[in-house]
């Protein structure tokens, strides 16, 4: 331990503390850095311009609720160590150093069939050799090996402090009030019982807010209409570059990090890779669309000029399957407008279907810890808002169309 200690000013939790030297090498990590280059919520900003907050902003704020978290937990007279302090701060920071560009919107489509979460392992565990084995008690507690499971929970689990950040933080830059959950209230009610992460009794109407926002949330925010319009986009722009690379690849190199992954990786995960991996981020794959943008091939040209000028697809949703008559409708206007085939206007008009589940018991449960030592699942309380609603899923139907 050193005396070394800083401070970082966070528009949302005020002063967060960094006062560790694992912590401090953590941050000034290259791979680290790099999401200060990747946007936390994809493009959402082209529906709530103050939504620019990016991976790093919510990588430290939920470090920020771990150090609240662990503070609390030790004061309700939880045995943890300062080495187990630490490794639970180090898996906290890095749960999502995995992420590539555009987080969650182009999951699985650079890198088809690869998880962000297996990313972070694998970064982990790269950065764990640099560091001589520093990172071991963190990787364990990351992928659920330590013997204190509660701290796993804390980093993943229906309750953890990376859901709390992000709910929190999203809706401080959108200004979607929705989203507020009181954290710091939840933080107070956290309790270990049974080596496994509960809340007290008295904290029921707070977690039944949290699993609320978090629904409405996904509603107005992550699933709004307009952001999902413009995050298909950016996949069917990846799908046509790959169908275009077969003939010509040459003619869609962008001189970025991010050709590798479209034209040459073949889904194994090595040194290598990982080394291109970490120079990856939104500002490759936003020059790549500049760049297509001038392509000759008019789908791909209308697709990247239209994300540029947020000229963005329509979606309608619904709770029913669409008529066919409708989508062949729509089919057939595109192909009118653009003067393209039927099948080169399936880029512009689709379908497909979104599930909101807020709460679901038969994964990890939230358990609620009564004062008389009895314990149930918050979904099995009397007269609770999570028996009624809250863990039944919601399916709806969408469609994007040219117009």
């Amino acid at each position: 331990m050193t005396g070394k200690r800083k401070i970082i000013n966070d528009p949302v939790y005020g002063f967060i503390t960094i006062n560790h030297p694992l912590i401090f090498k953590i941050i000034a990590h290259p791979s680290y850095q790099r999401l200060r280059r990747i946007h936390q919520m994809a493009l959402a900003y082209l529906v709530y311009p103050g939504a620019v907050h990016t991976r790093l902003h919510h990588s430290l704020g939920a470090y920020h609720l771990m150090c609240n978290a662990l503070n609390e937990l030790k004061d309700k007279g939880t045995l943890i160590t300062a080495e187990e302090e630490v490794a639970a701060k180090a898996a906290i920071l890095l749960h999502d150093i995995g992420h590539g560009p555009f987080s969650h919107a182009l999951e699985n489509k650079l890198m088809q069939g690869v998880h962000h979460e297996s990313l972070s392992l694998a970064i982990m565990k790269q950065m764990n050799e640099e560091l001589n084995g520093e990172l071991s008690m963190a990787i364990d507690i990351f992928t659920n090996k330590y013997s204190k499971r509660f701290l796993h929970q804390l980093v993943s689990g229906q309750l953890d402090v990376d859901r709390m950040d992000y709910l929190t933080r999203d809706s401080f830059f959108t200004g979607v009030s929705e989203g507020v959950i009181g954290y710091d209230r939840i933080l107070k009610m956290l309790v270990v019982h049974n080596d496994e992460l509960m809340v007290e009794e008295k904290g029921i109407y707070s977690i039944e807010k949290f699993l609320v926002s978090r629904r409405l949330m996904y509603w107005q925010v992550y699933l709004h209409k307009t952001v999902m319009a413009a995050e298909k986009m950016m996949v069917q722009i990846i799908k046509r570059v790959r169908f275009l690379a077969q003939h010509h690849p040459n003619k869609l190199k962008t001189a970025t990090a991010i050709d590798f992954f479209l034209f040459e990786f073949g889904g194994v995960i090595d040194q290598e890779v990982l080394n291109k991996f970490c120079i990856l981020d939104d500002v490759d794959f936003s020059a790549a669309v500049k760049t297509w943008a001038n392509n000759e091939d008019i789908i791909l040209q209308t697709l990247c000029k239209r994300l540029l000028n947020r000229q963005l697809l329509k979606v309608h949703i619904q709770t029913m399957p669409f008529d066919e008559s409708f989508i062949e409708s729509k089919t057939i206007e595109a192909q009118q407008k653009l003067n393209i085939s039927k099948e080169e206007a399936g880029y512009f008009v689709f379908t497909d279907e979104i599930v909101n589940t807020m709460y679901k018991p038969d994964e990890e449960q939230i358990k609620i810890l009564f004062k008389n030592g009895a314990v149930k699942n918050i979904s099995a309380i009397e007269d609770s808002l999570i028996q009624q609603t809250i863990s039944a899923p919601i399916k709806k139907f969408y469609i994007c169309t040219l117009d």
